[in-house]
């Protein structure tokens, strides 16, 4: 389910050619741990597997792509080149880079794979919320959300097979924090991440409209992690989905919402944006102007980035959140919002909340490091004032207001939408919530 790998084979088919799969794999990007990498090896494991039984040859190259595609290329006789799609600034730049080394004589494309509608098709613009993209996004889908045609038996095998992975070597390579441990509750690969979806849509896909912003209820789809790393598409999520929207009218709106909508509004800003992840870059005129205004206001509580990413604030709700992330690689939606906003409240400045929610995000999250967790989303109108849609709330819409819009001024928050533990008392049962994830110490 793969629109880059696709286009790949049908030109290798036209020109009856072999067809290769690289995978560059980086020593570090940005906070992942083990935790992601190992979701994402073994998810690639599978991959090769698969490209195995359809004679396509599947490589896994060590190290940045600029340095080890373009040697790649030559040696092989590549007569081109196709590649996937990511908005954030890194990925952007190792296109860049290996554009700049290609032969001049190899063409070079790009397909966005991981977006229903394309990114730079979907709108020409950084769209200012929900609103104005819906329309756009909605009017293209009877194009783009189709049935995906199948990969098939490569007919034309390499003249050479490539070499067998050393998976080990690939975990060696590594310049990563061992500490941050994988978690159990997630299987990586397609096979797995194609059975949460299927038990999403036979369990928790009749509660997804009305209980999807309470933490104690499973009504969340809970596949972000596939998503983020190519293993489930989103599109092949939603044309499953689709198919019960008969009984399930309402919770397959909201799911089509948040999926679409709201990942595509994410990734549009992301792309549009280079500065997504600061404050002075990317929030909006009056949310700049009101955090500053506010920015000397007197905290009720200062904590550092060590007592956050230990769960030891006052707040017990806020440290069970932290610590379902810390555990689980996946925090619920709507504490996601309630998270992000506790520490613009509890640091010393917008810009030192930013830069911590993004850290802790990016660190623990296996969906970190993503379009959604920097901007997030939210529902709409209809929903009231305080209960956002609880799609992963990205950390500029919870403390930059991206996508939002100015509320009742307050201390600290100016005009941003504040959230606090009474609001979430009157939501679900945060004693029930806390007790789940106590401090084991």
């Amino acid at each position: 389910d793969n629109w880059a790998f696709l286009y790949a084979q049908r030109l290798a088919l036209k020109q009856e050619l072999p067809l290769h799969i690289c995978f560059c794999l980086v020593p570090k990007f940005l906070e992942a741990t083990i935790r992601h990498y190992d979701f994402m090896l073994r998810g690639l494991r599978e991959v090769a597997e698969e490209c195995a039984e359809l004679n396509i040859s599947f490589h896994l190259l060590l190290g940045y792509a600029k340095d080890v595609l373009p040697a790649f290329v030559v040696e092989h006789g590549v007569g081109g080149l196709v590649t996937d799609f990511s908005p954030l600034r890194l990925p952007r730049q190792w296109v860049e880079d290996v554009r700049e080394r290609l032969p001049e004589d190899v063409p070079f494309a790009q397909v966005d794979a991981h977006n229903i509608v394309p990114c730079w098709v979907a709108s020409p613009k950084q769209e200012y919320s929900a609103r104005t993209i819906r329309g756009k996004i909605h009017a293209q889908l009877p194009e783009f959300l189709t049935e995906f045609p199948p990969v098939v038996h490569h007919p034309y095998p390499p003249s050479c097979p490539a070499e067998p992975i050393a998976w080990e070597a690939c975990y060696s390579s590594l310049q990563v924090d061992h500490t941050v441990k994988e978690v159990d509750w997630a299987t990586p690969g397609t096979a797995a991440g194609l059975a949460v979806l299927k038990s999403f849509i036979t369990e928790r896909l009749k509660s997804f409209g009305s209980h999807r912003n309470d933490p104690n209820k499973a009504a969340l789809s809970n596949l972000s992690p596939w998503f983020h790393f190519g293993q489930v598409s989103t599109q092949r999520a939603i044309l499953e989905v689709q198919k019960h929207r008969h009984k399930y009218k309402e919770s397959v709106d909201a799911f089509v919402e948040e999926a679409v909508v709201r990942r595509e509004l994410a990734e549009n800003f992301c792309y549009y944006n280079e500065n997504y992840d600061s404050v002075q870059g990317s929030a909006y005129d009056w949310a700049q102007t009101t955090l500053k205004l506010h920015a000397k206001d007197k905290r009720p509580y200062l904590y550092s980035l060590q007592e956050l990413e230990q769960g030891t604030t006052h707040d017990p709700l806020w440290n069970a959140a932290q610590l379902q992330m810390v555990r689980e690689g996946k925090m619920h939606g709507f504490l996601r919002m309630y998270w992000a906003k506790k520490i613009l409240e509890w640091t010393h400045s917008p810009e030192e909340a930013l830069k911590f929610a993004i850290y802790l995000n990016d660190r623990y999250e296996l969906d970190g490091r993503d379009p959604n967790g920097y901007v997030g989303k939210l529902q709409d109108g209809g929903t009231g004032a305080d209960t956002p849609s609880p799609c992963p709330a990205g950390c500029l819409w919870s403390i930059c207001g991206i996508h939002d819009q100015g509320w009742a001024e307050r201390a600290i928050f100016g005009k941003i939408r504040y959230m606090n533990y009474a609001g979430c008392k009157r939501k679900f049962d945060v004693d029930q919530f806390e007790r789940r994830y106590a401090p084991t110490h």
